[in-house]
């Protein structure tokens, strides 16, 4: 059963993360904003499409940063408890350090839940149709990839020349059992190429063991250049924006890059962290408590911000090398998630045993 008092905490404490949120959902906005204006500088368009699209990327950024924009709402919010002398009355009521930690922790996680399941499904629709329009006015707009159960399609325009090409397997920097079909900018047919494998590393792909078919007549090349706007890198690239996927729509495509043969370790990533989200809200509220309920009160608000800075980035470096270590193929996907939140735990639990509770 909940308590008056703990009702109030917890009252306080969403005030104070609705008001950081807010004005880093601003400062997200006023950035990406210029950002966006810069991108269509050079476009015929008014005014209204970058802050459109602006609108529409800022949920999407905003559930990245949110950890962040947690850790400093937390420090914020006991340096303006310390201010007003109210730990002292919570623990007149009951409530200690723990107690208090926990009301917090426990709010954070349930609303982490809420984050994932509500904000990042409307977040990730509305980042795929930003995606969209800002597809429309770049200058790869002519060029598309998609990844199916009928393996990789690729639609790509280069000397005067429409490609689609499509094979049905990705391995390392090869592909495998490729069909070039190319047609002339009124979509009439010039060729067909098919292809045992093609190494995709560089924007000339080497071609191995082609059959190349023009004006009925089919010849034999055991070696063919072929000249492209895609590489591996930049079709690597094309499917690194997760963000823009929601949850239906990540397990489909962890079934079409198996089919395919596709790494799925991206994916299986991204889908975890989102799984482990809650978890990684509250571990930042309660590393903030601890902090705060630990060191010596300070009065300035801007110590306070310059504190959650260097915590996200150790934190951010602790994520960082255990990606490098995923995609190097050193420790598995799951090791590369949740390795990092069992050495925060262990950290925070560390915290709370050695909590000062006078």
């Amino acid at each position: 059963m909940i308590s008056l008092y703990q009702k109030y905490l917890i009252y306080s404490f969403l005030k104070n993360l609705f008001k950081i949120s807010i004005f880093f959902l601003s400062l997200v906005i006023i950035l990406n904003l210029f950002e966006e204006i810069s991108f269509f500088k050079n476009s015929d368009v008014d005014l209204y499409i970058p802050i459109f699209v602006t609108l529409l990327n800022s949920p999407s950024v905003l559930f990245d940063i949110l950890p962040f924009v947690f850790l400093i709402s937390t420090l914020f919010f006991f340096s303006e408890i310390l201010d007003k002398n109210e730990l002292n009355i919570y623990k007149s009521f009951g409530l200690t350090n723990g107690k208090i930690i926990k009301t917090i922790t426990a709010t954070s996680f349930i609303i982490g839940i809420l984050c994932v399941v509500i904000l990042y499904n409307i977040s990730s629709n509305l980042k795929f149709l930003y995606l969209e329009i800002k597809n429309e006015y770049s200058q790869d707009n002519k060029y598309l990839a998609v990844i199916t159960a009928n393996g990789l399609w690729i639609k790509d325009e280069i000397d005067q020349k429409i490609s689609i090409i499509n094979a049905s397997k990705i391995s390392g920097e090869n592909l495998s059992n490729v069909l070039i079909t190319e047609y002339d900018l009124d979509f009439n047919f010039k060729r067909m190429i098919a292809s045992k494998s093609a190494n995709i590393k560089s924007y000339e792909w080497n071609l191995v063991d082609s059959n190349i078919t023009e004006n009925n007549i089919t010849k034999k090349v055991k070696n063919l250049t072929y000249k492209s706007n895609f590489n591996l890198e930049k079709i690597s690239n094309l499917f690194s924006n997760l963000s823009s996927l929601n949850f239906l729509q990540i397990k489909k495509l962890k079934n079409d890059y198996k089919l395919l043969g596709y790494s799925t370790t991206n994916l299986n990533v991204h889908e975890h962290k989102l799984y482990s989200y809650p978890l990684y809200l509250s571990i930042m509220v309660c590393i903030s408590s601890i902090l705060m309920l630990n060191v010596k009160h300070n009065n300035s608000k801007a110590l306070n911000l310059i504190l959650g800075i260097f915590i996200s980035v150790i934190i951010y470096y602790v994520n960082y090398f255990f990606n490098i270590l995923v995609e190097s193929e050193e420790i598995s996907y799951l090791a590369a998630v949740w390795g990092p939140q069992l050495i925060l735990i262990l950290i925070v639990s560390i915290g709370l045993v050695r909590i000062n509770e006078k």
